[in-house]
C-alpha cells in the first residue's frame, strides 16, 4: 500500500469487540467467494430485520433512505449524530454484518472523515461505502486526495486490530459529461488507485451494459460492486445469475426499494384522495397472510 498521509491515529484498543471482528473477517470472505454477494439496502431497524429474516447474509444501509426517511434530501444534509442513531439501532437489531454507506465521509477535512468514521465503527458496523464526489458535483475529488483517505480509514481499521471492509465508490460515470470511453477508463484508473491506497471493492454506478460491467471486472484488480437499478437506463439491469457469470462480486440496489416503498405511499394516497378507492392498497396486502408476516418478520414477531 503506497504511504498517502501522516496523520497520527490515536484509538481506544477495547473500541472493536471481537464479535465485530469476525463479522468483518466474515463480510470481507465473501467479497472473495464465488458466489455474488447480493445486498438488498435498508434504511431503518425494521426493514434491516425484514431483510435478515428473507435469508441475506448482510445489511447494507442506503444513505438517501436513511436520509428519506427523517425527512432529508440525500447527500449530507442528514447529519452525523442522526446517523449513528439509525445505525446502532440496526446493528442492535440483527444479528448479520452491517455494512453503511458514509457518503463523501461526513467532514470536510481528513481529520474530520477519520473522526466520523471512528464514531461510525464503533457503533458495530463492519463495512462503509465512501465516494469520490461531494453532492454529486461534477469535478470529482482529487483521486490523490480520494486515496490519502481511504489509506487513512485503512491505518485507522488496522489501529482497531479488525478490517474494516472498503467500499469505494466511484462516480465518474454518474457525473461525468465526458465519453463513455473516457468514463469507463476514469473509473478503471481510480479504481485501481484506490485499490492500492487500501479499498477492498470499487464500487461502479450507474453502469448497465454487460460489456461495460466485463470490462471493469477485467481490468480493475479488485472486487467489483454493481448497482442494479431497473430505473436506470433502458429496460432491466442484468440478472444477479448474470453479474455473477460477468464475474461480478458484490451487487446492491441502492435507494431503489426505498424509493418503491415511497412510490406504494403516493400512489395509495392518490387513488384515495382522487377516487375515494383501495385497489393499490389491496392489492399491496395481498395476500394478508404474507403482509402480516413481513409485520412481524420487521419486528422479529416470526420467530
Amino acid at each position: 500500500m503506497a504511504n498517502y498521509f501522516s496523520l497520527k491515529i490515536i484509538v481506544p484498543l477495547d473500541m472493536v469487540s471481537q464479535i465485530q471482528k469476525q463479522k468483518a473477517e466474515q463480510f470481507l470472505q465473501w467479497h472473495q467467494d464465488e458466489e455474488i454477494l447480493v445486498l438488498l439496502n435498508s434504511w431503518d431497524t425494521g426493514s434491516s430485520k425484514l431483510i435478515e429474516a428473507c435469508g441475506y447474509k448482510a445489511i447494507a444501509t442506503t444513505s438517501m433512505g436513511i436520509a428519506a426517511a427523517l425527512g432529508y434530501p440525500d447527500c449530507q444534509v442528514l447529519q452525523l449524530p442522526e446517523l449513528l442513531n439509525v445505525i446502532t439501532g440496526i446493528v442492535k437489531g440483527v444479528q448479520i454484518p452491517v455494512t453503511v454507506d458514509i457518503e463523501a465521509g461526513y467532514g470536510n477535512d481528513l481529520g474530520a472523515i477519520i473522526d466520523s468514521v471512528k464514531k461510525i465503527i464503533a457503533t458495530g458496523i463492519v463495512g462503509i461505502n465512501i465516494e469520490d464526489s461531494i453532492d454529486l458535483n461534477p469535478v470529482l475529488i482529487d483521486e490523490m486526495e480520494f486515496c490519502e483517505r481511504i489509506a487513512a480509514i485503512r491505518s485507522l481499521s488496522d489501529s482497531l486490530g479488525f478490517h474494516l471492509v472498503i467500499n469505494a465508490r466511484t462516480d465518474s460515470f454518474y457525473t461525468s459529461s465526458a465519453s463513455p470511453k473516457e468514463k469507463l477508463a476514469e473509473s478503471i484508473r481510480r479504481g485501481n488507485k484506490y485499490r492500492e491506497a487500501g479499498a477492498d471493492c470499487i464500487f461502479v454506478q450507474p453502469v448497465w451494459e454487460k460489456e461495460t460491467i466485463a470490462t471493469l471486472v477485467k481490468e480493475i484488480n479488485a472486487p467489483v460492486n454493481i448497482l442494479s437499478n431497473p430505473t436506470i437506463g433502458a429496460g432491466f439491469p442484468p440478472s444477479v445469475g448474470e453479474l455473477q457469470d460477468l464475474g461480478v462480486a458484490r451487487l446492491s440496489l441502492g435507494s431503489s426499494v426505498m424509493k418503491a416503498t415511497l412510490a406504494l405511499i403516493k400512489n395509495i394516497a392518490t387513488e384515495l384522495s382522487q377516487h375515494g378507492t383501495y385497489t393499490i392498497l389491496s392489492d399491496a396486502l395481498t395476500p394478508f397472510s404474507e403482509a402480516a408476516l413481513a409485520y412481524k418478520m420487521a419486528t422479529g414477531l416470526h420467530k
